[in-house]
Formats: C-alpha cells, structure tokens, sequence
C-alpha cells in the first residue's frame, strides 16, 4: 500500500522535524531572560507575533471542504477554547515560568515524561489498566529524570524543585491536551483545530500581560523582540502545525515516541547556545528517560 506508506513515512517526518523545532523554544527563552525580561512578558511577545499566523490558518482552513462537510457546533466552539487554554496557553505559561529557574536540559527530559502521563491519565479517566511491563518502563523514565534533577538541586538549591514542579505541571497539562486533541482532530481538522486552539491561546496571553504588567513593559531591546519573532514562526507556528498533521497521520502515541529525538535537540542546543554542561549525569538520565519512553509509548500507543 504505497499510499500507507507514504503517509506514514511524512508523518514520521512531521513529527521529528516538530520535536526539534518544539526544543529550540527553550533555548530561545532562556536567552530572552539574559536580557532581564520575565515569563509574562517573553511568552506576551511570542503569541502576539504568532497570533496573525494562527488567525489566517482558522480562517483558511474554515474554507476547505472538510470545514464546509463539518461545520463547527457549539460543543466544538468549547472544546476549542479548552484546549487552548489548557494545551497551549497553561502548558506554555507553566514552562516558561519553569524555565527561569531550571536548565534547558531538565526542563526538556521532564516535558518528555508526556507519553507515561498519557498513559497514568488514561488509568485515571478511562479505567486503561497499566501492564506491568509500562510500569517498569515509567519506572525507568522517572528514575532518569530524578537523576538530572537531585544533580541540579545539588548545584542550584531549593530553585530548581519549584522550576521542576512548574515544568511537570506544563507536561500533565500537555499530555492532557494530547489525549482530547486525538480524540477530536479527525472531526474538526487538524489545521482548523491548531489555529483556534492556539489563537485562544494567544488571545490569553495578552490578556494576561495586559492585567499584570504595564503596556510599557512591552519596550524591551530589540534583541528580545528577534527573539520573539523566531520562537513564534520556527518553535510555535510551525512545530504545533507539523506535531498535529502528524497526529492526524500516525496517531498520537506514535508521534510522540517519534519526538525522542527531542531531548537530545535540546540537550545539544543548551550546550552550544547556553554554554551549558554535558556531563555523565545528564547522559545517564537522557539514557533512562528515553529508554522509558520508547518502552511506554510502544506498549502503550494502543
């Protein structure tokens, strides 16, 4: 089935090239914070530069003939808004806050904990029972993860627990918007559900500055706003287009276990941008967090 296989293989494609993108964002966000900017306003700048893409990508999706075959129901109008709120607007917030107290590092081994939450919330929700081999599998993740993490408490102190806790909630928000998104993406569309969802998104990230903060704190350096305008077109727009034509084409579970390439994206990224350390600990627990989630996402994509 040559058709099978090429949709396949793009999906494939999609999926790595967004994990890569996705791991750029913290590296460009943990570069707007040397410029003496906080969370609030670094991920302002970054939806409001990426609002008019995902604006123009609701309304020309609304023109295709599977929007027109389907037109959007109340019900759809609320689920929008929840994803966009908890998937994109939560999940983004929650990291960004995170990212100023942890290394691009840890942030991105935490974030790629999603595929074991998929599966936990799915034992929560849906009564999905967890096989053994799934739990040895998290087991391996997590001990990973509490590896990289004890060395940067060592270092940082007491910083990084609240950093980290603020970064595994964006990850449980995350892997909860994984979980309803491949349940309706194939009636809404995967495009037409990416830029409602994220414009919901934005809009709330605005709002958010505008309460919190002056509008003159919107006057930063210029280097902050190139920052801005890269995260938003190569970290936001494009990866959160490709991860969802990806879903769409080979399923969630499978896009996930395709986005290990992810971690080590980041891992690479922090020590050449960031000048930060590649040492034993973070090999070893990259290692189990990644041996963990290949474990769990191929038991458990099903």
């Amino acid at each position: 089935m040559p058709d099978a296989r090429q949709r396949t293989l793009t999906g494939l494609i999609l999926a790595s090239a967004g994990a890569i993108a996705f791991s750029g964002k913290a590296i460009i966000v943990k570069l707007s914070y040397r410029y003496g900017v906080d969370a609030v306003t670094v991920i302002m700048l970054r939806m409001l530069l990426a609002l008019p893409f995902f604006i123009v990508m609701g309304f020309w999706s609304e023109r295709q003939t599977h929007a027109k075959a389907n037109p959007l129901t109340r019900a759809d109008g609320l689920r929008i808004v929840g994803l966009g709120f908890v998937g994109y607007y939560l999940s983004s917030y929650l990291d960004f806050l995170g990212l100023q107290y942890i290394t691009a590092s840890l942030e991105r081994l935490i974030l790629y904990l999603n595929p074991t939450l998929v599966v936990v919330l799915s034992w929560v929700l849906y009564k999905k029972p967890i096989s053994p081999i799934r739990m040895l599998a998290m087991a391996i993740s997590y001990s990973g993860v509490l590896l990289v993490f004890s060395h940067e408490l060592s270092l940082a102190g007491d910083n990084v627990l609240w950093g980290a806790g603020l970064v595994f909630a964006s990850a449980l928000s995350y892997a909860i918007y994984l979980m309803l998104s491949g349940q309706w993406v194939q009636r809404i569309g995967s495009i037409r559900l990416v830029g409602w969802a994220t414009s919901v998104a934005c809009v709330c990230c605005i709002v958010q500055f505008l309460v919190l903060r002056p509008v003159s704190a919107a006057w930063v350096q210029a280097e902050v706003w190139q920052l801005a305008a890269l995260n938003s077109v190569a970290c936001t727009v494009a990866p959160v287009l490709m991860v969802m034509l990806a879903i769409e084409r080979i399923g969630a579970g499978l896009t996930a276990q395709t986005g290990m390439i992810g971690p080590m994206a980041t891992i690479a990224m922090g020590v050449i941008f960031l000048g930060e350390p590649l040492n034993a600990w973070i090999g070893v627990g990259t290692a189990l967090v990644l041996g963990g989630v290949f474990i769990v996402s191929k038991y458990g994509a099903k």
